[in-house]
């Protein structure tokens, strides 16, 4: 749907949910399982999504005395959040697999429409909560690029941007390390894991104020400097983390019975990856070096040195060998990051657009200083009203649309923006990457054994909040 289709968001077509509006009586029935019944409004078609029943769409079809179905979640705590996979099996034999996605469904996309482009980000940041970073910077930069400011973005935000980028990358194949451990019974990979992981999200909560979902990436920069201590910190998390990369080799890469839970379980090649849209280790394990970061570069990722981890086994275990791999690169460039940070802003010129990047909490830890107030009430009411309307109202944004893709933890994250020239978004579609590697699951798991379909979905590593939005 575009913008020359139908009214926007925020005009004619927010009428339809005014309780006086009068519906058309008959509704048209949906002809399918997947088809919705409507109702013709004064402002439009309304349609109406109901519940149904799985069963009529999952049928097992013809009976076999030998095969039967098995549901595997959406509780069960090895489908990575609330993932529901239906398994029909012959004895140890997986016959069929099928997905059920949704159940974390939160509206995340729509409800940006609703809000202005800044705060936006605070819903987008939700989706794929191991990698919020990612989410902020993709969809910052497609807003910058329909405002026509990403070169105007300051040199020393776009290296924090990449740095926190990068450490979190750290972070997320440290939980997908220490889950995977655990739902093989390596429970000791699962403390190093999360052991590790706990400092790096001291690291973010140093730099960003918050653990996860952090907000900090905003539209023409960044919420706030690094504070002191920043740089000091992230150097001794550098001297550390190499010796606990080797710890986890030393503990798992030779280990006979990881080995034999890994090595050659789940193959997919480069084909079947590409066939499907896989992206990320998933695809890279299978040979193919594809990473954004260097096929098409953003933020700079051209000017950084450093490899693209590959393998060419397609299993399982070489899809845990490059994310190893990826944590020792993703090291070298955040200390690339360190060495190149040089004073100046986090945040555009431009004061039309520039939100207020520079806010000072007072000594109650809860709110801004009286210094900060005392600024913004006495500079003058042009001022003052500026800056009241630039964080009520927002800024507006040309017309266009836009899409930006990013290398994420789990492939590529791309964001399709539409700005219909308002203050607040049109439409935000993600790309997750997340969504689109679950497709691999049965290619995965079909004719393997019951056991390998948990060693399948820990592989590709998915993040439900992403999947559902």
């Amino acid at each position: 749907m575009t913008p020359s289709s139908t009214s926007t968001p925020h005009g004619p077509r927010a009428a339809s949910t005014d309780q006086h509006d009068e519906f058309d009586a008959n509704q048209a029935p949906g002809t399918g399982p997947y088809e919705a019944g409507y109702a013709e409004s004064a402002s439009g078609r309304v349609y109406t999504v109901t519940g149904g029943d799985w069963e009529d769409i999952l049928g097992a079809g013809e009976q076999d005395d030998q095969r039967i179905v098995v549901n595997m979640g959406p509780q069960h705590p090895s489908t990575h959040g609330v993932l529901r996979l239906v398994l029909e099996i012959e004895g140890e034999t997986v016959i069929e697999t099928r997905l059920v996605i949704g159940y974390l469904h939160t509206g995340i996309e729509k409800s940006c429409e609703y809000r202005n482009w800044t705060q936006a980000v605070t819903f987008l940041t939700r989706a794929d909560y191991l990698s919020p970073l990612y989410n902020e910077t993709a969809y910052c930069l497609s807003v910058e690029k329909l405002l026509g400011i990403t070169d105007q973005i300051p040199e020393r935000a776009t290296v924090i941007r990449v740095m926190v980028m990068e450490l979190q990358r750290i972070a997320s194949h440290l939980v997908w390390l220490a889950t995977g451990g655990m739902e093989l019974g390596a429970t000791t990979a699962m403390i190093f894991g999360f052991r590790e992981r706990e400092k790096v999200l001291d690291l973010l909560e140093l730099i960003t104020g918050l653990r996860m979902n952090h907000a900090y990436v905003r539209p023409g920069g960044l919420a706030q400097d690094l504070p002191d201590g920043t740089e000091r910190a992230i150097r001794e998390f550098l001297v550390d983390m190499p010796k606990r990369i080797k710890e986890y080799h030393k503990l798992l890469t030779g280990q006979p019975i990881w080995k034999a839970r890994m090595v050659d379980v789940n193959v997919l090649d480069a084909a079947g990856c590409i066939a499907l849209g896989v992206t990320g280790p998933v695809l890279r394990a299978a040979g193919l070096p594809w990473d954004l970061r260097k096929t098409m570069p953003y933020c700079g990722y051209e000017t950084y040195e450093f490899d693209v981890p590959t393998a060419l086994e397609a299993d399982s275990f070489a899809r845990y060998l490059v994310r190893l791999e990826e944590m020792t690169e993703s090291l070298k460039i955040v200390e690339q990051c360190l060495d190149r940070l040089r004073p100046g802003p986090v945040m555009v010129a431009d004061k039309k657009i520039a939100w207020p990047a520079q806010l000072s909490v007072g000594a109650d830890g809860m709110g801004n200083s009286l210094d900060h107030i005392r600024k913004i009430m006495g500079t003058s009411m042009e001022a003052l009203i500026h800056h009241f309307k630039l964080v009520t109202e927002g800024f507006r944004v040309p017309p266009g649309q836009v899409y930006t893709q990013i290398e994420s933890p789990r492939g590529e994250l791309g964001y399709h923006v539409v700005s219909d020239g308002g203050t607040r978004p049109f439409r935000v579609h993600v790309r997750d990457p997340s969504f689109v590697n679950l497709q691999a699951v049965p290619a995965l798991t079909e004719g393997g054994q019951v056991a390998d379909v948990i060693v399948g979905v820990a592989s590709v590593d998915p993040v439900l909040g992403g999947v559902d939005r």
